[in-house]
């Protein structure tokens, strides 16, 4: 593959919003096929792959990485200061303090039996009967049908994550973790929406006080992705330390 090539899919992708790979991992990211796919299969292929990668990989980004500057996060001994440069993280974990342990525990049993997508299906029914005729003004149609269904969930979890707060421990391309909380809220996180693993883009400008950043819509973009090895074992390790701690509340 050409060097050109490569360089258009890193533009393509910067384009969009996301951080710059190197031309390397672009190469080694690529279906190995001849002749390739035409350009916007193959930015659609490189992003998905970059959104599903460790940012900590030495050889993903281009070379220097984006990163928090040293000792800006962690220190509560400042009282507050501005992020200088856009830094791409990844979500290592997210907690709704919103919520009883009890509530995050059923909370994260649906994420584990998948009920927090399930507001995304489609179900398809036949429109009329097997002679072809309609089914009347009293059938159901494939819209009223989903709706039906899917509305109850997708108002539900609307309802429930509008007024959470929200804290992650994000991690950028040297390793670095930090600490965040929402200051406003942001649509994108929450339990069950948002996975471990996922890729977002803390812009310059953020806020951070007492060593903990911000997060607010203006200057916290979520770029979507999970590791999906990071999310089954976050999901079974947090259900784990949450039961314990019901059982202890409950003892004591």
């Amino acid at each position: 593959m050409s060097a050109d090539l490569a360089l258009q899919i890193r533009a393509s992708l910067q384009s969009q919003g996301l951080p710059a790979p190197s031309l390397a991992w672009i190469q080694s990211a690529l279906p190995n096929r001849n002749p390739l796919p035409p350009l916007p299969a193959l930015v659609a292929t490189v992003k998905t792959r970059l959104l599903a990668a460790d940012l900590t990989n030495p050889a993903l980004l281009e070379a220097p990485g984006p990163a928090f500057p040293a000792n800006l996060l962690g220190n509560a001994e400042v009282k507050e200061t501005k992020l200088p440069r856009d830094v791409p993280v990844q979500v290592l974990d997210i907690d709704n303090l919103s919520k009883s342990k009890w509530e995050q525990v059923e909370e994260l049993e649906a994420v584990a039996r998948g009920e927090q997508t399930r507001g995304r299906e489609i179900i398809r029914l036949p429109t009329g009967n097997e002679d072809g005729e309609d089914g009347g003004d009293d059938a159901p149609t494939q819209q009223q049908v989903a709706t039906g269904r899917d509305a109850a969930p997708n108002a539900n979890a609307a309802a429930a994550s509008k007024g959470a707060t929200h804290r992650l421990v994000l991690q950028d391309c040297r390793g670095q973790k930090a600490h965040a909380l929402e200051l406003r809220r942001v649509d994108r996180i929450g339990v069950g929406t948002m996975n471990i693993g996922e890729k977002m883009v803390i812009k310059r400008g953020a806020t951070v006080a007492r060593g903990i950043l911000l997060l607010e819509p203006a200057t916290c973009v979520v770029l979507g992705g999970k590791v999906e090895a990071w999310q089954k074992a976050w999901v079974d390790g947090r259900l784990a330390r949450l039961r314990e701690a019901v059982g202890a509340d409950a003892r004591g």
